[in-house]
């Protein structure tokens, strides 16, 4: 009896064990991922952390910084949005977590999502890694008034880094500033995993509706997540099926997330869409297959994200050799909604769409803040040509 009843807890502990394997890694904030469980007094130099471990669940490398909020640099308040503390890269530092091997399925796709703020003028980036892939993600533009935004870049799960399976997450600052303390601010780091979108036969397009992406962090004050500039190899493009051909990132932006004041962004349809917010430098696309000589139509809804995105704004599409633009006027209160067709003629087995705005546009409450007009709904069909 003594045994059987020792065996019965000890199983419990291992089907438990063996659900939380099969069930991988839960979608959200990384352990410790906000940076709220910080160094002990005694591991800390002023801000500057000492000890590569002092942080729990990271380790750190370099200059590294535990920032509180409203710390001064100078003249300059750092303002932390998500919580108390941040972390600060200076040269050549970086901050890395080990994920279990056994919450990653191989072969499968995830995104790391994190929330970053300059803090001084040059132009800064941050070198992302994880499963022995890389990205350099630019943060010389600055999107939102306050500073901060937040980045996404995705992974393909291969082999663990180490003998017990882990897999590494590692954010690194490569610039070399004249401050050793001048870097980036980092926080909320998060990660999702990313369904693979199927074409269908009354859709050619993969992913049109924009329901399938990053993690978007809650209860931002610039709400959305930015897809970095130039992510146009498909395994590391957090957007899944589309790549982000141009200089500036475009903003994915989430029906339940951060608008104007606060409030929930306005979506043509769904809960997710795509913003484009820095003009022509600002484009999506996406190759579809066709049958060279075969009719085809695209069609696309646009819209405004109800964030105060006010006046003229214009989505420039192109399908092939194929081009259209259209204007519309916005109250920016997330009801200029419009769709568009443009009809196109394939000319070869691979028909490339891509987006971009005709021009720059500012939030009216808010002229620091980029915006600009929203896609969503995107799709390529088949159209049979009209027998005479």
């Amino acid at each position: 009896m003594g045994r059987s009843a020792m065996a019965v807890p000890l199983m419990l502990l291992l089907l438990c064990t063996m659900c939380r394997l099969a069930l991988g890694i839960t979608d959200g904030l990384l352990p410790n991922g906000n940076f709220e469980r910080g160094p002990l007094p005694s591991q800390l130099r002023g801000t500057r952390v000492l000890g590569s471990s002092a942080i729990p669940s990271w380790q750190t490398s370099g200059f590294v910084e535990y920032i509180p909020s409203g710390h001064k640099q100078g003249d300059m308040l750092l303002v932390v949005p998500e919580g108390a503390y941040a972390v600060r890269l200076g040269n050549e530092a970086s901050i890395r977590t080990r994920l279990p091997g056994a919450a990653l399925r191989r072969g499968a796709r995830y995104s790391l999502t994190f929330s970053a703020a300059r803090t001084c003028p040059q132009a800064e980036q941050l070198n992302v890694s994880a499963s022995g892939q890389s990205g350099l993600l630019a943060m010389q533009t600055m999107y939102s008034s306050n500073g901060w935004d937040s980045y996404a870049w995705a992974f393909v799960a291969a082999a663990g880094d180490n003998s017990d399976g882990e897999v590494e997450v590692a954010i690194h600052n490569p610039g070399v500033a004249d401050d050793p303390a001048c870097g980036p601010v980092i926080d909320s780091v998060a990660i999702k995993t990313l369904t693979p979108p199927r074409r269908t036969n009354r859709n050619l397009v993969k992913n049109g509706d924009f329901e399938e992406g990053p993690y978007i962090i809650p209860g931002t004050k610039w709400g959305g997540v930015l897809i970095p500039s130039m992510v146009v190899a498909d395994e590391h493009s957090p957007l899944p099926g589309w790549m982000v051909e141009s200089l500036k990132a475009v903003r994915y932006i989430d029906g339940g997330g951060a608008g104007s004041g606060g409030g929930g962004f306005a979506v043509p349809r769904g809960r997710r869409a795509v913003e484009l917010v820095a003009g022509k430098e600002s484009a999506v696309a996406q190759v579809v297959r066709t049958v060279p000589g075969r009719r085809y139509a695209l069609s696309f809804t646009v819209g405004d994200a109800g964030n105060a995105c006010a006046g003229k704004l214009a989505v420039e599409a192109r399908a092939g050799r194929e081009a259209t633009t259209v204007a519309y006027e916005s109250a920016g209160d997330g009801g200029a909604t419009k769709r568009a067709v443009l009809p196109f003629r394939a000319a070869a087995a691979r028909t490339r769409i891509v987006f971009f705005s005709s021009f720059y546009s500012t939030r009216s409450d808010d002229r620091s803040s980029l915006c600009g007009p929203v896609i969503d709904d995107v799709a390529v069909v088949s159209v049979r040509a009209k027998r005479r």
